[in-house]
C-alpha cells in the first residue's frame, strides 16, 4: 500500500492543509490520556513534592531523622526487600508446578495465586492475624514447639508482605516458562547434564530478567502496603511500626508537611531501587542478545 493511501493531504474549509493520519483521533486520544494522567498521577505527585518544603530543608531533615521514623523506614524497606527475596524461590516453585505439571487441583492452585489481588487488604490482615496470633492455628504450634512469635512482631510484617508480593513473582515468571522451549533442556539432558544442572545453567538464566521484574513489582507493592500489615504488626513504636502508619499518624496530627516529606522520601527511595533493578534487567537482556 502506497503512502498516499494511508496519509493524504486535504484542504479544510479555510484553505488550510492538514494531513489525514492512518490512525485518526491521535490528537484527541493523546489529550485525554495526558489529562487523566495529570489528574490521577502528575498533579498529586507535584503536590507531594511541593508540600514538604513548607517546613524548609532543616525541618524536613529533622522529620526524617527522628528515631521513630528511621525505625519505620528500616522495617518497611527491609521487610519489603526480605519479603520479595523470600517470594522468589516460592514463586519460582509455584510457577514451575503450575506450568510443567498436570495434577488434580492445578486450576484451583492457579486461581489461589491471584487471591491477594482480589482479597481486600484489611481482610487479609485480619486472616493472617487470626492464623499467627499466639492462640491461632499456626501461631500456637510455632510458639509451643519453636518459641517463635510471629504476630505483633517484625516477623508478622514480613509474613504479610510475602502474602502480597508472592503473586507478582509467579505472574512474571509463568508466561516465560510457558514460552520457554524444551529443546534446550532436552539437549542438555542428552549431553549428560543432571536435572539440577539443566535448571541452573539453562532454565534459570532465561528466567532471570522475569524474576527481576517480579522482584521489583513485589518490592514496590510491599513497601507501601498498609491494610494487610496494620493488624498483624502490633504497631509498637521502634519495633513493629511501618512507614505508612507514621504517615497516617502525622496526618491525624495535622502535620501535613511532615507526612508529605515522609511520603516523598519513600517515593524517591523506591524509585532509586526500581531504577537500579531496571538497569540490571536491561544489562542482562543485552548480554543475552
Amino acid at each position: 500500500m502506497s503512502a498516499s493511501a494511508t496519509s493524504r493531504a486535504s484542504s479544510g474549509p479555510l484553505g488550510l492543509r492538514w494531513r489525514r493520519q492512518a490512525l485518526p483521533g491521535f490528537g484527541l486520544s493523546l489529550g485525554l490520556a495526558l489529562t487523566w494522567l495529570s489528574l490521577i498521577v502528575l498533579i498529586p505527585l507535584a503536590a507531594l513534592a511541593i508540600k514538604p518544603w513548607e517546613i524548609g530543608l532543616a525541618g524536613l531533615l529533622d522529620v526524617l531523622s527522628e528515631p521513630r521514623v528511621l525505625a519505620a523506614f528500616r522495617l518497611s524497606f527491609g521487610g519489603a526487600f526480605l519479603a520479595a527475596l523470600v517470594s522468589v524461590p516460592l514463586g519460582l516453585l509455584l510457577a514451575w508446578t503450575i506450568t510443567r505439571y498436570r495434577f488434580p487441583g492445578r486450576r484451583l492452585l492457579d486461581a489461589l495465586v491471584d487471591l491477594p489481588f482480589a482479597l481486600p487488604t484489611a481482610v487479609a490482615g485480619l486472616a493472617l492475624t487470626a492464623l499467627f496470633a499466639p492462640n491461632g492455628w499456626l501461631g500456637e504450634p510455632l510458639a509451643r514447639w519453636f518459641g517463635w512469635q510471629v504476630a505483633f512482631k517484625p516477623a508478622g510484617v514480613v509474613v504479610a508482605l510475602v502474602f502480597v508480593a508472592l503473586p507478582f513473582i509467579v505472574r512474571a515468571v509463568e508466561p516465560v516458562l510457558r514460552d520457554l522451549s524444551l529443546d534446550a533442556e532436552e539437549a542438555a539432558a542428552t549431553l549428560g547434564a543432571t536435572r539440577l544442572q539443566t535448571i541452573r545453567r539453562v532454565v534459570l538464566p532465561a528466567l532471570l530478567p522475569a524474576v527481576i521484574t517480579g522482584f521489583g513489582l513485589g518490592f514496590a507493592r510491599a513497601v507501601g502496603e498498609y491494610g494487610s500489615v496494620i493488624f498483624i504488626a502490633g504497631n509498637l513504636p521502634m519495633v513493629s511500626e511501618i512507614a505508612p502508619l507514621i504517615i497516617v499518624v502525622k496526618l491525624e496530627q495535622f502535620e501535613y508537611a511532615a507526612a508529605s516529606g515522609i511520603g516523598l522520601a519513600m517515593l524517591l527511595l523506591s524509585f532509586a531501587i526500581l531504577f537500579g533493578l531496571n538497569l540490571w534487567q536491561r544489562a542482562l537482556r543485552r548480554g543475552r542478545e
